[in-house]
């Protein structure tokens, strides 16, 4: 071999050798380096400042109404509306409807205009209208006092003696539906006492003195002269009938 190609020879051995023996140091430079470039890189892509919050995907926002609150903070309480309260009586509050008087058929006492007391009231019995073997006078109970008022219901009603003696049972209330009837300061109402004609029926008689009235959900009572005769106290057919209370002072 010429010494041109030995020499030749000996640098590739040379230089092998070296570059086998620098090569673990040259790879964890160049790893070193590679993790320094892409730190760098990472850093240059993300746009976001350093130490700037990121936002979370899915995060949920303020409630529906709660606008210019900030994130993450807790909305204030706002007032509770205001809700009118519902008031009784014929009174109305501000900006409500005014409140409407109405008759009805149902259970109370209607029209807000309040029972006519005893005291208010005043008692009579009508001209007798009688047929078919029965015998029927209105019961009328009229307004004497200076307010509107209302009546609703049965009355009530007995025969009774000179001393006040109750004569025969206590009437019973024909089939009917009760309304309310509204009286004026001299209106009526009227309810139907019948009873069948006692020469006909053949029941056991007696002469009252008086017959005793008491308005639908009063204790007093009011007294009136019975001036008709005989009413049946006993026996068949005998019974004493009232109906509900209807509008004037006969049907």
């Amino acid at each position: 071999m010429s010494t041109f190609s030995r020499t030749v020879a000996d640098t590739d051995r040379t230089g092998a050798v070296s570059a086998h023996r620098a090569s673990p140091t040259a790879r964890r430079a160049a790893l070193l380096v590679g993790v320094a470039l892409l730190s760098l890189l990472t850093a240059c892509n993300d746009g976001t400042p350093q130490g700037s919050p990121k936002t979370v995907p899915g995060t949920a926002g303020p409630a529906s109404g709660d606008t210019g609150t900030k994130a993450g903070s807790t909305p204030a309480a706002s007032p509770a509306a205001s809700t009118p309260s519902k008031k009784t009586g014929t009174g109305t509050g501000s900006g409500s409807a005014p409140a409407t008087a109405t008759a009805t058929t149902g259970s109370g006492s209607g029209g807000g205009s309040g029972r006519c007391h005893t005291s208010e009231l005043r008692a009579s019995v009508g001209r007798n209208d009688p047929g078919a073997g029965q015998e029927n006078f209105p019961v009328v109970l009229t307004n004497r006092s200076g307010r509107t008022c209302t009546v609703r219901g049965y009355p009530g009603a007995a025969f009774v003696d000179a001393s006040g003696k109750q004569l025969g049972p206590d009437p019973r209330r024909s089939p009917g539906t009760p309304t309310t009837v509204v009286l004026a300061p001299g209106h009526s109402a009227w309810s139907g006492l019948t009873f069948s004609n006692p020469g006909i029926s053949g029941a056991a008689t007696a002469t009252p003195a008086s017959l005793i009235v008491t308005p639908p959900d009063e204790l007093d009572s009011l007294t009136v002269a019975w001036t008709q005769g005989e009413v049946p106290v006993s026996g068949n057919a005998s019974s004493v009938r009232l109906t509900v209370l209807s509008p004037g002072t006969a049907p």
